[in-house]
């Protein structure tokens, strides 16, 4: 299969001179938002740091509870496969930029892609907003993880304090607006390189948290059978494939390959292959540590799981430092996912003609990313509940643009031969994914339908 992968077509060797000089030739044309925001500066392990920010999130801890409508074989099953999808896809993405890169058209974002391949009515009415809208739900969810660790951190050193979650997530929100004035996607690369320290740490401490309670004489007794039955049970099946693509999910990957400076040939890979070091080495520890500890009783979130009756089973000071790594990496992820909305308001509001750091741009760039921010950390305490919105978003959004969509970009950019194995790889994954993304997202809808009756406006939940 390997050998499909690689068309004649893009075989041919490119100058890495005439390249640069083609990017550079392209650059006076460039719109704003991609000479503000996009700058291709970085190397390829900057890639691979924006790569495991925009991956590795505190939704992985989450992985336990989706096995929990799963069991194991199902589980390690589907976690596996998103893992080996998910990598496959987001290759087949890049071999489709390096190709229109040779080619002197560099593509720099994924409504770009929409739009060459495709055409233009892919790219206004199903890719971009599609993309633009799991990317700002992204926003919002990391900015309402933040202030949920900022209350339990609080909580944890004054117990019997009543400040409210919406109080919490203002505090993250403004974090956030702080950090939002950071100018380009490539500045972030420092931060990202922290970030992906900060997630190794907390999954870490989750590992620990799990095999500490599990080997505690505190340890409840475990059941890895699945509680519902019927319908219940097959809707349940359905939410935690969602689960588990979403928390694979990215949806920036040719805003990611943007950040990286000309020629950018076989500099995805090299980034792919860290990111998805650091994946596996947290999604598969925290997901099977954390079922093997609570069986069919995992939350939401594992680190619900350590604290019983609101006495803490593990040490305190480990529930302590994991908050803290996850309200950091959340903030992070947060900023990576957010370039998506600077790069639209840059690209509406900025002159490209002028300097980035000119009055003319700082002051538009200011107003709206705060503006932008303010408006996420509204609905972040509003909807503290938006974990069930965000199924929705994942459902309608990580599975066509991560799992579907790089499987047809290939396809009809390289048009393999029906003969070929590559093909019908891409065409099965493709469909078998739209399916399970539409009955995903029924079943996120019904969760919603359910939940409804406990739902109210910046509820302290």
């Amino acid at each position: 299969m390997g050998s499909d992968l690689l068309p004649n077509s893009t075989s041919e060797v490119v100058d890495e001179t005439d390249q640069v000089i083609k990017h550079k030739s392209n650059k006076d044309e460039l719109d704003a938002g991609a000479l503000f925001v996009l700058k291709s500066r970085g190397s390829w392990l900057h890639c691979g740091y924006h790569l495991t920010t925009s991956i590795v999130a505190p939704a992985l801890l989450s992985l336990p509870f989706a096995f929990t409508m799963l069991s194991w074989v199902a589980g390690v099953f589907c976690l596996i496969i998103g893992a080996s999808v998910t990598f496959y896809a987001y290759n087949l993405l890049s071999l489709v930029l390096e190709h229109h890169a040779e080619l002197g058209q560099r593509q720099l974002r994924f409504r770009d892609m929409a739009r060459d391949i495709l055409g233009p009515r892919w790219d206004l009415y199903y890719v971009g907003p599609l993309q633009l809208s799991l990317c700002y739900a992204a926003v919002v969810a990391c900015i309402l993880i933040a202030g949920q660790s900022l209350k339990f951190i609080y909580l944890l050193l004054s117990p019997n304090d009543t400040m409210k979650l919406y109080q919490f997530i203002v505090i993250a929100g403004v974090l956030m607006l702080a950090l939002a004035q950071i100018p380009s996607f490539h500045s972030l690369r420092h931060i990202n390189l922290v970030s992906l320290v900060l997630c190794l740490a907390y999954s870490a401490c989750a590992v620990a948290g799990s095999i500490y309670v599990g080997k505690s004489h505190k340890a409840p007794v475990t059941d890895y059978s699945v509680n519902e039955d019927g319908a219940n049970r097959m809707f349940g099946v359905y939410n935690a494939i969602s689960i588990i693509a979403t928390t694979y999910g990215n949806g920036i990957i040719p805003e990611i390959q943007a950040t990286i400076a000309p020629p950018v040939k076989g500099k995805m890979f090299k980034g792919l292959c860290l990111c998805y070091t650091i994946v596996i080495a947290t999604f598969f520890s925290v997901t099977i540590s954390g079922y093997w500890a609570f069986g069919n009783q995992a939350a939401g979130t594992v680190l619900s799981n350590f604290i019983v009756d609101g006495k803490p089973l593990v040490p305190k000071w480990l529930l302590l430092i994991t908050n803290v790594f996850t309200l950091l990496q959340g903030s992070a992820v947060g900023l990576v996912y957010l370039q998506l909305t600077n790069e639209v308001l840059e690209r509406k509001l900025a002159d490209a003609k002028c300097k980035q750091f000119s009055f003319r741009n700082v002051i538009p760039r200011l107003i709206s990313r705060s503006l932008s921010v303010a408006l996420a950390t509204t609905i972040a305490a509003m909807f503290p509940f938006f974990g069930d919105i965000n199924a929705v978003i994942g459902a309608f959004g990580c599975i066509p643009l991560d799992f579907v969509l790089p499987m047809i970009f290939y396809n009809v950019t390289f048009k393999p031969s029906k003969d070929t194995f590559t093909f019908w790889v891409n065409i099965f994954i493709a469909v078998v994914f739209t399916i399970l993304g539409v009955l995903g997202a029924i079943a996120a809808v019904r969760q919603i339908v359910i939940d409804a009756k406990i739902y109210s406006l910046f509820a302290n939940v």
